[in-house]
């Protein structure tokens, strides 16, 4: 019979055992060793059976268990020195608490940070994650709470998670949406006073209320603030909205999307209300799907001051949020982005949905595709994202380049070099992915307390020392990482087996399935046919003789989740499938389902090479490599995202690309297609035959491969610093966190006794530049002393007529720009220099700008003139998109010397 009803019965700890409590509800337990330990010394059946997962363990052990902990004095000495060692964690100062001030200005760094994330991968025991987006944010907030930064995380509870995969006979993938308890996981209710739930409350169309509860993860320092849709009040349609990942209509995501931007913020003012915790005075955005926190922060702003607002105009309190708002862009094709019916939005903003004071059409405004090309039928969150942000981030150097191209339609006028989006390139937690092993294997050279510090924090100097660990110890613990892989996979495997129908008696050679002594290479990510699944099987001749060279065999372990929706990912599956059921190949290539967090930390530190093979320049950044790499795994991979940055030839092999353009590069039926995946496949299966795998089984008199190891080692040394979330998060600290909270308090100070003077300044002054902007033209360029032919080291004298119309001087800067041109006279690698003014206005009301422009390259060379908008609060010159260049360039390649 079906119970109509569950609840969860917990087990009444002894008081002695009381700090258990605590560690579980703390989520450092999934990247604190000793911690973990503690609870499967518990009992170490329970502990497997459920998973590792502290909070089931308390709820299932047996209470006479407990009560002979309980009189255990060694057990509760070691539970005594965890529970004060996460205390010291929690109060004691860390890297932030001593940072230094950031800037010329010495400005101090911001006492709080809000990040919103649509998805967290903090730990396998709260699935809330999907995929690479998840688990850096997840690394983000881990990594922010070893440091002392002080976030507050952001997101939404999601009732089924993500979905768990199966294979069925045929190997087609099979999803499965459990339903998750929160009583069973690591959260808490977020409750007033009185003890009642806290809600937020959004007003949708036609009079409903969307209503949602917050549950708290602590992880670490940081609280993680969870929206939950499923309470009773709501209607059955809306207690859906935070059912799963990614799932439903356009509708349902636009739902979601609004609890995690306005519901989220409004989460954030309960939680500093009731707690004290600081206000943020930055707001990050992880990718476009939180975007609607900034018209909740308009919102707050317009609000008379009666109901707890400042009063400000819609364009003061845009550049107001603008100020204290990162945005980080995770995506590089237009097709990544989430996109709405432009009707659909106005609906959920209009009517009795709007927002007090936040007029309709001006939200519409914050996501129109105004650029040419652009659907204006399409609401794009990115570009809201972009616009409602004055600092802004693509994932890796080259994801940077990307992005600055594929956004250049919002600043029209300027080149892609100076559209105003940086990089941070992303990193990953090490307490988290690096298998203790591999840290005892440092420890041993440098000490456990340098070792801690040197894969917290990610510099250089804390490495020095790991380049004396022995050839012979490094191989020993590679040989035992790779065993564990090997034995995991075997179990997962007959899993895996079992759940696609076959007996037990089918499954004996499961026993033989991988070799611990052999090449071992994994791939594991999301299966979008740009990641390229099956580029491996485009010679399976080939394939099948790599994996049985009687001398110098490869074995592949390979795992991935194609999205529910998407058939030609489970194609991919399939075909991968079926060329691993192969009886003469199964126990060199396998494909193990339901990849998560708590399979990575097998797959990473166990292979020997972590296979990437995307189409480039579509990896945005690909921290699944980094995650090996950490582990003493090389990389084989196409240079694309943070490879294409950090490969130097001594840490692993770079897949050539071939060379095709166009929509034809992304376009996997093309023919261009189809002989790029030949050539690049046909490059991987030479790269492992003759370099990979002839330098693996290439060995010593000793039996070591010393090159290899070699390799592994300059890995480590020279990888492990910088491709850690300490260093990541150091940067978003500096770079980008610390310039957004003083740009916010220079908005936000008064002056003369009125509120948010700095916003309402610029915002004023903005509107005055672009209607007057029209008016701005550059009249006359002159250059004394210019030839076809000029001399390396001279100079010509610039003097420029611009009229400004209503504009003053102070308004503008004038610049020349010059470069190499090309065949077209398109300036590449420009530089800019800054024009003076020359007296006043002329009888015609011109101005006049001299300079001097240096002659410091050789071959063809241009410049042009332009004159942009200049103003002491703005973060680019190119934040107010405006420019005015001469009429007759059409753009930067006037002037050309040759």
């Amino acid at each position: 019979m079906k119970a109509i009803r569950r609840f969860t019965v917990r087990t009444v700890l002894p008081e002695q055992l009381q700090p258990l409590h605590e560690l579980a509800l703390n989520l450092r337990w999934s990247w604190h060793p000793e911690t973990r330990e503690l609870f499967r010394s518990v009992d170490p059946e329970v502990w497997a059976a459920v998973g590792e997962d502290p909070v089931r363990l308390l709820g299932e052990v047996p209470a006479a268990r407990l009560a002979a902990l309980a009189a255990d004095r060694r057990f509760l000495r070691r539970l005594g020195d965890l529970h004060d060692d996460l205390r010291d964690y929690l109060a004691g100062p860390r890297w932030y608490q001593s940072a230094p001030p950031v800037g010329e200005a010495g400005s101090p760094l911001p006492e709080a940070i809000a990040y919103f994330s649509p998805e967290y991968g903090i730990a396998a025991a709260l699935p809330q994650y999907s995929g690479g987006l998840g688990i850096l944010a997840g690394d983000h907030l881990k990594a922010a709470s070893d440091l002392g930064v002080p976030i507050i995380g952001v997101g939404l509870f999601y009732r089924h998670g993500y979905f768990r995969q199966s294979l069925d006979r045929d190997g087609w993938q099979q999803e499965r949406y459990p339903l998750l308890d929160p009583d069973e996981l690591a959260v808490s209710l977020l409750r007033e006073e009185d003890g009642s739930p806290c809600r937020v409350d959004l007003a949708l169309p036609a009079g409903r209320t969307l209503g949602a509860r917050i549950w708290k993860a602590q992880v670490g320092r940081v609280p993680l603030l969870l929206l939950d849709s499923d309470i009773e009040s709501n209607a059955p349609a809306d207690r859906d909205v935070t059912d799963r990942l990614y799932g439903g209509g356009s509708e349902h995501r636009l739902l979601q999307e609004m609890l995690l931007g306005i519901g989220g913020v409004r989460a954030v003012r309960t939680y500093c209300r009731l707690t004290g915790h600081r206000a943020p005075e930055v707001f990050h955005t992880n990718e476009g799907h939180a975007g609607f926190l900034g018209v909740e922060r308009i919102r707050e702003l317009v609000a008379p001051a009666e109901q707890g607002g400042r009063g400000l105009d819609f364009g003061a309190a845009l550049e107001a949020v603008r100020a204290g708002t990162v945005f980080t862009t995770h995506t590089p094709v237009p097709a990544g982005i989430d996109r709405f019916d432009r009707d659909l939005v106005a609906r959920h903003f209009g009517g009795d949905a709007a927002l007090a004071g936040v007029p309709v059409d001006r939200v519409l405004a914050l996501g129109a595709e105004s650029w040419h090309g652009g659907d204006p039928k399409l609401f794009n969150m990115a570009a809201m994202g972009l616009r409602l942000a004055q600092r802004a981030n693509g994932v890796s150097t080259l994801h940077g380049e990307v992005s600055r191209s594929m956004f250049n339609g919002l600043w029209p006028g300027f080149d892609s070099a100076e559209v105003p989006i940086g990089s941070i390139t992303n990193g990953v937690h090490a307490p988290t992915w690096i298998d203790p092993a591999v840290v005892r294997l440092g420890a041993g050279q440098i000490g456990a307390e340098r070792a801690d510090e040197a894969i917290t924090t990610g510099e250089a100097r804390r490495w020095t020392g790991i380049e004396r660990i022995g050839d012979e110890e490094i191989w020993e613990v590679r040989r035992t990482l790779r065993a564990q892989l090997v034995e995991e996979a075997r179990r997962r495997l007959r899993t895996s087996w079992r759940q696609r129908g076959a007996g037990d008696a089918e499954l004996g050679w499961t026993s033989g399935v991988l070799d611990p002594d052999v090449l071992t290479i994994g791939f594991a990510r999301r299966v979008p046919s740009y990641k390229r699944l099956t580029l491996m099987l485009r010679d399976r001749a080939r394939l099948r003789a790599l994996l049985l060279d009687p001398q110098r065999p490869v074995q592949i372990v390979v795992a991935g989740k194609a999205h529910p929706a998407d058939d030609g990912g489970k194609r991919l599956i399939q075909q991968l499938v079926a060329f691993a059921d192969d009886p003469a190949v199964r126990h060199r290539i396998v494909f193990l389902p339901d990849y998560d967090m708590a399979m990575a930390k097998h797959l990473y530190p166990g292979c020997d090479v972590w296979l990437n093979n995307p189409l480039r320049p579509l990896e945005a950044c690909g921290t699944s490599g980094m995650k090996a790499a950490l582990n003493g795994c090389l990389n084989l991979s196409i240079l694309d995202g943070w490879w294409d940055e950090w490969f130097d030839g001594r840490n692993g092999w770079a897949i050539p690309t071939a060379d095709v353009s166009g929509p034809e590069r992304v376009d996997p039926d093309s023919p261009e297609a189809e002989r790029r995946d030949d050539i690049e496949a046909a490059a991987l299966y030479d790269l492992i035959e003759h370099q990979v795998a002839a330098r693996f089984y290439d060995r010593g008199a000793d039996g070591l491969p010393h090159r290899w190891i070699s390799m592994v080692r300059h890995t480590l040394v020279t990888l492990g610093p910088k491709v850690l979330a300490g260093r990541m998060v150091r940067e978003y600290v500096e770079r980008l966190y610390a310039p957004a909270a003083a740009a916010q308090r220079a908005l936000a100070a008064g002056s003369g006794g009125t509120d948010h003077a700095g916003a309402r300044e610029l915002a004023e002054w903005k509107a005055r530049v672009r209607e007057a902007w029209p008016a701005v033209r550059v009249e006359h360029v002159e250059a004394e002393g210019c030839r076809e032919a000029q001399e390396l080291g001279s100079a010509l004298e610039l003097r420029v007529q611009v009229s400004l119309g209503a504009l003053e001087p102070a308004d503008v800067e004038v610049q020349v720009v010059s470069g190499r041109v090309d065949e077209s006279d398109r300036i590449s690698d420009a530089a800019v220099l800054a024009l003076k003014p020359a007296g006043g206005p002329d009888l015609e009301g011109r101005h006049r700008y001299e300079g001097p422009l240096a002659l410091d390259r050789t071959g063809p060379f241009g410049y042009t003139v332009r004159v942009l908008p200049t103003h002491r609060l703005l973060a680019s010159p190119a934040e107010p998109g405006l420019v005015a260049a001469p009429v007759e360039s059409g753009g930067m390649d006037a002037g050309v010397l040759r």
